[in-house]
């Protein structure tokens, strides 16, 4: 379990490593903007992680995060933690994760992976740390692959390190929205189209 654990905790870490990276080189707005209908924004994820690390790592596990965060109870909805107030400084929610994540680091260092706690929007039953350390690490990826898409239709940028395209790899990309975009209006019965209006 040991070796597991550690195995666990190190792909989480990996994870958090790029998240903070997709605000990068953006302006206020455009790390606090809504991208979709449902309001999901760069900024606002990251807020969302800090909250997360900090209830499933810290009240789960009766290991208390010293900042206030918001009581889940009847009257939490998961979208009030995924917006940042305009008095909300961009510097603050990242410090918060940075904290938050550190918290959540001493707890899975302190306890074993058997170590259980309890998650009462999950149920009655007793949760191993184990299994609250793949669900972060699953919270953090799909959140991360909703940031490399925002970060993507926000400047271009992609991967890791979001960088700009490269002249070659615009050509390379182009081409393959062509053939994407030929296949899905093939299956589709829809009418070909020849441009990316993406490019």
């Amino acid at each position: 379990m040991a070796a597991a654990k550690n195995h666990l905790h190190q792909c989480l870490t990996w994870a958090r490593e790029e998240v903070l990276p997709k605000l990068d080189g953006l302006d206020e707005y455009d790390v606090r903007r809504p991208m979709t209908p449902t309001g999901t924004n760069l900024l606002g994820l990251v807020k969302h992680l800090a909250f997360y690390e900090a209830s499933y790592f810290g009240f789960v596990f009766d290991r208390p995060y010293p900042e206030p965060i918001p009581d889940v109870d009847e009257s939490f909805q998961n979208r009030d933690s995924m917006w940042v107030r305009p008095e909300e400084s961009r510097d603050q929610v990242i410090d918060d994760y940075r904290s938050a994540c550190r918290h959540a680091d001493r707890t899975i260092e302190a306890l074993d992976g058997d170590a259980v706690g309890h998650v009462p929007w999950w149920g009655p039953d007793a949760i191993p740390l184990f299994n609250v350390m793949a669900h972060m690490l699953g919270e953090t990826r799909q959140h991360l692959g909703h940031m490399d898409l925002i970060r993507e239709q926000l400047d271009g940028c992609v991967g890791y390190d979001v960088s700009p395209l490269s002249d070659r790899q615009q050509v390379e990309f182009a081409a393959q929205w062509r053939r994407t975009e030929e296949a899905a209006r093939i299956a589709g019965g829809r009418p070909a189209v020849h441009e990316n209006p993406q490019v």
